[in-house]
C-alpha cells in the first residue's frame, strides 16, 4: 500500500510509540480512525470509491486529505448493495481504494460471502486497498451471517485495513475506543499521525473496552433479536404509509425509507421538496427527529434509529402516520 507524502514526512512522537511489528491501532472513536487512515494513504491526485447512500464523514475525510470522493450509487431495489460492474466502470488509474461499510449507516444493507467476493475480485483486479468498516458486524438480522472481507483469503487480507470499535456492539459510544487492524506501515504511519495529534485514547476508556471484548457476550445476542423485533415493527408500520416505502435493514439499527412520495406536497404554505424540508416538517408538526438522506447521499430518504424502546418507536410511528395525512 502506497502512504501519502504527509505520513512518509512524519516522525514518531514519543507520547505513541508503535513498533514496526505491530498491525493495529487504537483511535478515539472509529471516526478518528478512518480519519488517521485516510490521511496516511490519500493525497492530491487520488481517487477513493465511496458506495452511497454513505456514511456522512467518508467524503469528506477524503476530501480533506486532498483526494476526490468517487460516489458509487446503489440502487433501492438492489437493496442498496454494490453492483461489481459498477464499480469496475468507475475504477481509473488514479483509484486507490475503495470503502466497505457493511452493515451500512445509513440502509442498513449488507453482503453474503458470495456477494463480497464478487465486489472483492474486481477491487483486488485493480490493486485497489480496501477500507473495510464493520463497526455494525454484531447487529445483524434475518439469520444472516457476517463474512469479514480479511477472512476472504491472505491476499484479500493483506490490501485490507479492517476499521472497527466498541460503540455500537457494546453501546460504548461516549468512551471513544475504534482501532484499526492491518498493513503494518500503514498502522505504523497512522500511529505517527496520531502521536503528533491525539497521542492515545484514554487509559480509563482502553481499560473499559478490554473489558468489553473479554466479558460475556450473551447480552449482545440477546439485545441483537430486540432490535430486529423494532426493525420488523418500523418497516412494517412505515411500509403501511400512503407515500412511503421502506427497505429492510438487514443489520445496524437504522431504517432507511424513501419519502420522495411526499415531494411536491404542502403544509402551511410551504411545499416539501426535500428530505430536508420533510425532516422540518416532522419536527414541526409531529415533534419526531429524523435525518434527512442528503447528508448520507440520497435526499429521496430520511434515515431513523430503532435503538430505543418500543413505546418511543410506536409514538413516533403514530405521530408520523398522524402528521403526513397534514400534507395535501
Amino acid at each position: 500500500m502506497k502512504l501519502s507524502s504527509r505520513a512518509k514526512k512524519l516522525q514518531p512522537s514519543a507520547t505513541l510509540a508503535i513498533t514496526a511489528k505491530e498491525k493495529a491501532l487504537k483511535s478515539q472513536g472509529a471516526k478518528h480512525t478512518l480519519y488517521n487512515l485516510t490521511q496516511a494513504l490519500f493525497e492530491e491526485g487520488d481517487e477513493v470509491i465511496v458506495p452511497a447512500p454513505y456514511w456522512v464523514s467518508y467524503p469528506e475525510q477524503i476530501t480533506l486529505a486532498g483526494a476526490e470522493p468517487v460516489i458509487l450509487n446503489t440502487k433501492e431495489e438492489e437493496g442498496f448493495k454494490i453492483d461489481p460492474e459498477e464499480l469496475r466502470k468507475l475504477i481509473t488509474p488514479k483509484t486507490r481504494a475503495l470503502i466497505l461499510n457493511y452493515p451500512s449507516n445509513p440502509t442498513g444493507a449488507t453482503y453474503n460471502e458470495i456477494e463480497l467476493r464478487r465486489i472483492v475480485d474486481v477491487a483486488m483486479g485493480a490493486g485497489l486497498t480496501i477500507i473495510s468498516d464493520e463497526i455494525y458486524d454484531k447487529i445483524i438480522y434475518d439469520g444472516i451471517k457476517h463474512t469479514p472481507v480479511a477472512a476472504l483469503g491472505e491476499e484479500v487480507k493483506k490490501a485490507t485495513i479492517l476499521v472497527n470499535g466498541v460503540s455500537k456492539t457494546y453501546s460504548m459510544t461516549g468512551w471513544r475506543i475504534g482501532y484499526a487492524a492491518g498493513d503494518k506501515e500503514v498502522i505504523n504511519a497512522m500511529g505517527k499521525l496520531q502521536g503528533q495529534s491525539t497521542s492515545n485514547p484514554a487509559s480509563i476508556s482502553q481499560w473499559a473496552a478490554l473489558e468489553a471484548y473479554r466479558g460475556p457476550h450473551d447480552i449482545i445476542e440477546a439485545r441483537t433479536r430486540e432490535f430486529e423485533k423494532r426493525k420488523n415493527y418500523i418497516v412494517e408500520r412505515l411500509n403501511s404509509i400512503p407515500g412511503i416505502k421502506c427497505f429492510s435493514p438487514q443489520g445496524a439499527f437504522y431504517a432507511f425509507p424513501n419519502i420522495s412520495g411526499f415531494f411536491g406536497k404542502h403544509h402551511n404554505g410551504k411545499e416539501i421538496r426535500s428530505s430536508m424540508d420533510f425532516t422540518e416538517f416532522l419536527l414541526d408538526e409531529a415533534k419526531v427527529a429524523v435525518v434527512p438522506g442528503d447528508s448520507f447521499g440520497s435526499d429521496d430518504h430520511v434515515r431513523i434509529s430503532f435503538a430505543t424502546s418500543m413505546e418511543n418507536i410506536v409514538k413516533g410511528m403514530d405521530r408520523i402516520e398522524e402528521a403526513v395525512k397534514k400534507l395535501g
